[in-house]
C-alpha cells in the first residue's frame, strides 16, 4: 500500500481480478502466521479422474538411500499403444506451504488434454527442511520417473518439468542440477511466474514498487528465502538467477504477469536463457498478480490456461537435447 493506506496499483490491477484487492489477501510473513496458516491449510479437494478418463494414485518412491518422496501420479486411461510424454510438476507455496493437491485440477487436465504421464512430488518444506532438501527430493522423482518410463509408457526423451512460483522456481533449480550432473534428460520446462533470486524484495533490491502489492509481498519473499536456505551459501542451483551460465538448459515457456513480485526476475531469467541459446517462450500478461488464476473465470486466466495446455503440449513432444 502507498502511503496513507492507499493502493498504489489497485488501478492496474485487472477489473476481473478485484475480488483479489477486495479481500485483501496480502500478508505478512513471520514464524507465528506461517505455523498458523499451515495449521488452518487444507489442501484443494481433489477432481474426478474418472471423468477425464485417467488414473490417480498416490506413491512413494525411494531412490537409493534417499527418503521415501510422497508422490501423486496420473495416468492417461486412453489404450494409446505409441509411447506418452511425461511431465514432472512441482507445487507452488514459497518452498514452504502446499502439496501436490493444490495443482490437482491442472494435473488431471494435464492428463487428459496433453496425454502425458504427470508426477507431482510432495517435496520436503523449509525451513525444518532446508536446501538442500527439498531439490534433492524433486530430483529423486525425476531419476525414478526416468527408471519406470518403460512400465510406463513414457517417453524418456520426453519429458519435461515445471511449476507455478515456489514449484517453477525448484523446477528450475531442477534443470540446472540435471545438466550438471548429466545423469537424467530434460525436454522442456514450463514455468508460471517462478520464484528464482533471493535478492528480490531486500533492502538492497526494493525493486519497481509498482510490482508485489498483492498476494506474494517483498517481506514474505524475504522470509521463505530465508527459512528455504538456512545457513546455506546463496547459491545455484537453489538460486537459479545466481547461476552463472544457463547454456545448456532445456527449452523453456515462462508466464509471468505486470504487478507479480517476480515480474523483473522472470523476465531478466528468461533475456538471460535467450542470450544461452536456450529456446524460450516468455509471456507477461497485462494487469495480473500473483495468484490471479485462483479467479477462474477471469479472462486472463482463461487466456493463461489456453496458451498453458498449447505451448505445454508442443514443449513435451520436442526432444531432450
Amino acid at each position: 500500500m502507498g502511503e496513507q493506506g492507499m493502493s498504489l496499483t489497485e488501478h492496474l490491477l485487472d477489473p476481473e481480478l478485484k475480488e483479489i484487492s477486495d479481500r485483501k489477501s496480502s500478508f505478512t510473513l513471520s514464524d507465528e502466521v506461517m505455523l498458523q496458516a499451515r495449521k488452518d491449510y487444507k489442501p484443494m479437494g481433489l477432481g474426478d479422474p474418472e471423468g477425464l478418463n485417467v488414473a490417480r494414485e498416490e506413491i512413494f518412491i525411494s531412490v537409493d538411500d534417499a527418503p521415501e518422496v510422497r508422490c501423486l501420479l496420473y495416468v492417461p486411461l486412453k489404450d494409446n499403444k505409441a509411447l506418452r510424454p511425461g511431465y514432472l510438476h512441482m507445487h507452488g507455496g514459497g518452498y514452504i506451504f502446499g502439496a501436490p493437491e493444490d495443482a490437482d485440477a491442472n494435473n488431471l487436465k494435464i492428463c487428459a488434454e496433453v496425454g502425458a504421464v504427470v508426477l507431482s512430488v510432495d517435496y520436503r518444506l523449509a525451513p525444518e527442511h532446508p536446501v538442500p532438501a527439498p531439490l534433492d527430493d524433486c530430483y529423486a522423482a525425476l531419476a525414478w520417473f526416468h527408471s519406470n518410463a518403460t512400465d510406463l509408457k513414457v517417453n524418456s526423451k520426453h519429458i519435461g518439468i515445471g511449476g507455478e512460483s515456489a514449484g517453477g522456481g525448484m523446477a528450475a533449480a531442477l534443470a540446472l542440477k540435471a545438466r550438471d550432473r548429466g545423469e537424467y534428460a530434460i525436454c522442456h520446462q514450463h514455468l508460471t511466474y517462478p520464484m528464482l533470486d533471493d535478492r528480490t524484495g531486500d533492502f538492497a533490491n526494493p525493486g519497481d514498487p509498482l510490482v508485489g502489492e498483492f498476494v506474494w509481498t517483498r517481506s514474505s519473499n524475504q522470509y521463505a528465502w530465508n527459512a528455504y536456505l538456512g545457513d546455506s551459501v546463496r547459491r545455484a542451483p537453489y538460486v537459479p538467477a545466481r547461476a552463472d551460465s544457463l547454456e545448456g538448459l532445456p527449452n523453456t515457456w515462462l508466464h509471468t504477469v505486470t504487478l507479480d513480485l517476480f515480474r523483473d526476475e522472470n523476465i531478466i531469467y528468461a533475456r538471460r536463457l535467450m542470450a544461452a541459446g536456450v529456446p524460450t517462450e516468455l509471456v507477461v500478461s497485462a494487469g495480473g498478480c500473483h495468484g490471479f488464476q485462483g479467479i477462474v473465470d477471469a479472462g486472463i486466466t482463461r487466456r493463461y490456461r489456453r496458451d498453458f495446455m498449447e505451448a505445454l503440449s508442443r514443449g513435451l513432444r520436442a526432444y531432450c537435447l
